[in-house]
């Protein structure tokens, strides 16, 4: 009890201090160019918030990007010379205590954390917020923007109660006082973006809360890999990852040969293998909202087909990212015993991702959403490079993936697994279901980030 009284003390002597350096600091009032972007997580993934940023500097505005350094944000964003990156202080929890105090502690200097910052900062017309996590980045920024007359803009991703409930159940204290603070947070916002029309009705029948939707696009930077870029691609993560190194080596010793495609060594021209393993590819945040056993199941089931005599190419499976439960789906995969079929967990620089999903045959999305409501960004990105996918169902997802029209939907491992017999049984024959998809996607003339951006949120804070 007397530690809690401590750290209440500490922390009103921390506002009474932050206070007056903000009195100081804002009394100049907003600057009309400039926006700060928040994001409490990981900069270099979180995609959409770096987008922003992007679309904010090349529409005039000066952009301060606020939140963790832990993995490299695209190269664009490093470049430009209207935004700059401010780094936050990721604190692990506490090895020591109850959880709850952990969290509490954890979320107390956030918060003092996360302000000071923001006082430290030029003014803003608009502060741009990414949520999850809002837990007490809302509360904190509408707190900051109400000392220096900043707009507040909550981007929300999803719901951060529903990641919560994911690990501690829906009924758990802390996942209602969650719920509970995010929707009455929500409504101090001054303007709300949204990922899907769902969500938008949701927030306004169930939360009060008015938002505009503007759905993921994928960035001009998502597109199919030219063959010469595929070949130097897969060279330089064969350095690295074995899958990707070539079956055997070529007659002629000047020819440069990886997994799926050679180069010639007077020609310099580079052709794909004959007889070359398909390429799959997943991406993933490895945590509770995606369940990669049925992607092993649907593979242990695919490999049987090949067992028995079916014309079926081998399988080279690339699953990417970072996460929580990597280390155990590792594991389960190390287990299996695939002879026709080899995994891959790699984390990609940001410039590699699109080269890589720009050379894949398939895509495969397993992302459930913890509330229903959002839509995976990596499908969005997959369409963009014109890569097929199949994605497993949850209750918007026909806001994005079209079932039998720009790729499959499936509910199991069951269903996964003959769907991948279905799209490979004739590859990589251009008379395939696969290519048929892939060619319905290249006529489909996506829209492309930037120029939703300024059609949807531009109009919103144009009278700045």
């Amino acid at each position: 009890m007397a530690a809690s009284y401590v750290a209440l003390l500490a922390l009103s002597v921390c506002l009474l201090l932050l206070l007056l350096v903000a009195w100081k600091h804002w009394r100049w009032g907003r600057a009309a160019r400039h926006v700060i972007v928040v994001v409490l997580g990981d900069v270099g993934r979180s995609p959409r918030m770096q987008y922003h940023a992007l679309s904010l500097a090349k529409s005039g505005f000066s952009v301060t990007l606020l939140g963790f350094c832990n993995s490299k944000p695209h190269d664009e964003l490093l470049q430009s010379d209207r935004i700059q990156i401010v780094s936050l202080t990721d604190l692990q929890r506490l090895a020591v205590g109850p959880h709850i105090l952990q969290y509490g502690v954890k979320v107390v200097f956030q918060a003092v954390h996360l302000l000071w910052k923001l006082m430290c900062t030029e003014p803003a017309a608009y502060i741009f917020l990414q949520n999850p996590p809002g837990l007490p980045a809302i509360a904190v920024c509408w707190f900051a923007g109400c000392l220096c007359g900043s707009k507040l803009v909550v981007d929300w991703h999803n719901y951060g109660y529903s990641i919560m409930g994911l690990v501690h159940g829906p009924s758990h204290p802390l996942v209602l006082l969650a719920k509970w603070y995010e929707k009455l947070c929500g409504r101090l916002s001054h303007l709300n973006l949204c990922v899907t029309n769902a969500m938008q009705d949701d927030l306004a029948e169930n939360w009060g809360i008015k938002a505009v939707t503007v759905y993921d696009r994928p960035a001009s930077f998502f597109k199919e890999t030219p063959l010469d870029l595929q070949h130097q691609l897969f060279m330089k993560l064969s350095r690295t990852y074995p899958v990707f190194r070539a079956r055997s080596e070529s007659s002629d010793p000047g020819t440069e040969r990886s997994a799926f495609t050679e180069r010639d060594a007077l020609s310099g021209a580079v052709t794909r293998l004959c007889g070359r393993p398909a390429l799959l590819v997943s991406s993933t945040s490895w945590t509770e909202d995606e369940d990669f056993s049925i992607l092993l199941v649907a593979l242990e089931k695919f490999e049987q087909l090949i067992d028995s005599g079916e014309s079926l190419p081998s399988l080279v499976c690339v699953i990417t990212g970072k996460g929580p439960l990597k280390n155990y789906y590792s594991r389960l995969i190390c287990q299996k015993r695939f002879q026709h079929i080899q995994v891959c967990t790699p984390w990609l620089e940001a410039e590699d991702y699109p080269l890589l999903l720009g050379s894949a045959d398939l895509g495969v999305c397993l992302h459930r959403s913890s509330s229903g409501l959002d839509l995976p960004m990596k499908v969005v990105d997959m369409f963009g490079c014109c890569l097929p996918v199949c994605a497993v169902n949850f209750q918007c997802l026909h806001e994005l993936v079209k079932h039998g029209e720009n790729g499959l939907v499936f509910e199991g491992s069951e269903e996964l697994a003959a769907q991948l017999q279905t799209l490979f049984s004739k590859f990589p024959d251009p008379a395939g279901k696969l290519h048929q998809f892939r060619e319905s996607l290249r006529e489909s003339e996506q829209l492309r980030w930037d120029e939703s951006w300024e059609r949807t949120v531009l109009p919103l804070i144009s009278d700045t």
